[in-house]
């Protein structure tokens, strides 16, 4: 579905025909162009007097101190996928003039969805609902939907019916296009603006991105799956598999690193299958070879690893590259091959024992988390009982717990579901079983001294600081707002069972 030419007016078509061919500069003469009419706009309630009553307080003297014309809110629903993208949608109307705030009560009101699972839908229905009431007490303000959710023609066709007050639709292909869509909108006449794209080729590098920590960040390094788990709506909203250029991700870390950042995050639906689309294929493996040697990062990390496709060569990668965080999240999804079978996922119980087997071998100490489905259709107590000795033998630091959402297109669907009462009693015997095990393996450090990267302020405990371990377990331990990005060292004095309470140690000169 594309319905974005059919919106475009005379003024907006000028306006294009001018814009630059390359892609990334095409975006940001349209950054250019949307600014200036943010600023038309801005200016005009400014001259009304309007202004004073929208922004409350002191926010129209701030956002005129601070140069903005205008404010943004983006609430962002799903995966670190869709939180790194709302990064980048972020720094485009950072860069276009337009001020974040905590409040939907903004300007530009910016959903960025998810739909792996229906009350995810639901969530954004309801709060659609909201925006609505908000927008009759504000003329002007604009409601903008993008994400995996809007991949659906049938949610564009109920929003399209129900929610005619949205005023933009767009998918996880054109985020890049932000900037242009809202010029687009804006030159339209009160129209609704719909751009959705059922696929693409196209990767648009070295756009702006406004990062929520300094010192960490997430680094796409391919886009889509082609895996089609049976329960999995992914593929057919992200779209098939493509990845980023070796030497495009290398540069973006280098200047990340410049920039403060110490920690990156490697994103991707199946990371272990990145490279292989690419001109000159490149394992992942040797990615992160590549990436370990760059100077002054200190941590990597990645996600999401497919039990299928994790080799030994990346099992050795890992073991020596040396700022490979000691921690893997490796989904199960469940411990029943007959399940596992249905679900397409291409591996069986044995084989993903068998891999833990190597993993732990090779680096005896890692973390292991994963993702569990309880009631996939058609699923007995034997096989949920081939689950429960799978997290009892493999015995894993955490585990993120789903029960089964059905999701409409995909062949799970249309398979004989669990009936609720007995999904429910199945997950409850699950998530007991995976906080018992939890709360006695992440208590494998303690009374030793570890490295931990502080990232906030205890939200709890005033005077004390939050940050993580290379296996990803939490710490708290006194400090302030100076520590903040910084990795110390840390006696992990007590265990809570999911964190550690510690404090911090002076290193010694050598």
């Amino acid at each position: 579905m594309k319905t974005y030419k059919q919106n475009e007016t005379p003024e907006f078509e000028m306006i294009r025909a001018a814009a630059p061919e390359d892609e990334g500069a095409r975006q940001y003469y349209f950054i250019e162009q949307a600014r200036i009419l943010w600023k038309q706009q801005f200016d005009g309630l400014v001259d009304s007097g309007e202004a004073a009553a929208r922004y409350e307080g002191s926010l129209l003297s701030e956002l005129q101190a601070e140069g903005k014309y205008g404010t943004f809110h983006i609430a962002t629903f799903g995966c670190q996928m869709n939180a790194r993208d709302s990064e980048k949608l972020c720094g485009i109307l950072e860069q276009i003039g337009l001020k974040g705030v905590e409040s939907e009560n903004a300007d530009l009101v910016l959903y960025n969805t998810c739909t792996v699972r229906d009350n995810a839908n639901q969530k954004v229905y309801g709060r659609l609902g909201y925006l609505q009431t908000l927008k009759k007490k504000r003329p002007g303000m604009m409601i903008s939907l993008c994400g995996c959710m809007m991949q659906e023609p049938s949610v564009i066709e109920k929003i399209q019916k129900s929610y005619s007050y949205v005023d933009l639709i767009f998918g996880t292909h054109n985020i890049f296009k932000l900037a242009e869509l809202l010029c687009c909108r804006m030159m339209s006449e009160n129209r609704m603006v719909v751009d959705i794209w059922k696929d693409t080729d196209k990767i648009v590098e070295e756009l702006p991105v406004d990062r929520k920590y300094s010192f960490k960040s997430g680094v796409n390094i391919m886009f889509g799956c082609n895996n089609f788990c049976s329960y999995c709506i992914v593929p057919y909203v992200r779209g098939r598999e493509r990845s980023r250029k070796p030497e495009d991700i290398v540069s973006e870390i280098k200047k990340l690193v410049a920039d403060g950042v110490v920690e990156v995050m490697l994103l991707g639906q199946n990371v272990n299958s990145y490279g292989k689309n690419l001109e000159k294929p490149m394992t992942f493996a040797e990615l992160l070879r590549e990436i370990n040697k760059i100077e002054g990062l200190e941590r990597i990390r990645f996600m999401t690893s497919h039990p299928k496709d994790l080799s030994d060569d990346l099992i050795k990668a890992m073991r020596d590259c040396e700022k490979v965080c000691n921690h893997l999240h490796l989904p199960l999804q469940s411990g029943s091959s007959r399940i596992l079978k249905l679900m397409n996922r291409h591996y069986d119980k044995e084989g993903y024992l068998a891999l833990v087997d190597k993993l732990r071998a090779a680096i005896p100490d890692i973390a292991l988390t994963t993702d569990i489905i309880v009631g996939f259709p058609g699923e007995t107590e034997e096989d949920f009982e081939e689950t429960m000795d799978v997290v009892r033998r493999v015995r894993y630091d955490s585990a993120f717990t789903f029960i089964y959402s059905k999701r409409t297109g995909t062949p799970a669907a249309a398979m004989e579901q669990v009936p609720e009462d007995v999904v429910k009693e199945r997950f409850d015997r699950l998530l007991k079983e995976v906080q018992k095990i939890s709360s006695e393996v992440c208590g494998r450090d303690l009374h030793t001294t570890q490295k931990v990267l502080v990232e906030t302020l205890d939200d709890h405990k005033e005077g004390y600081v939050t940050g993580r371990l290379s296996n990803n377990t939490v710490v708290h331990f006194p400090g302030d707002e100076s520590l903040i990005g910084k990795i110390v060292d840390v006696w992990l004095e007590e265990s809570k069972g999911f964190y550690y309470m510690g404090k911090q140690v002076e290193r010694q000169e050598s």
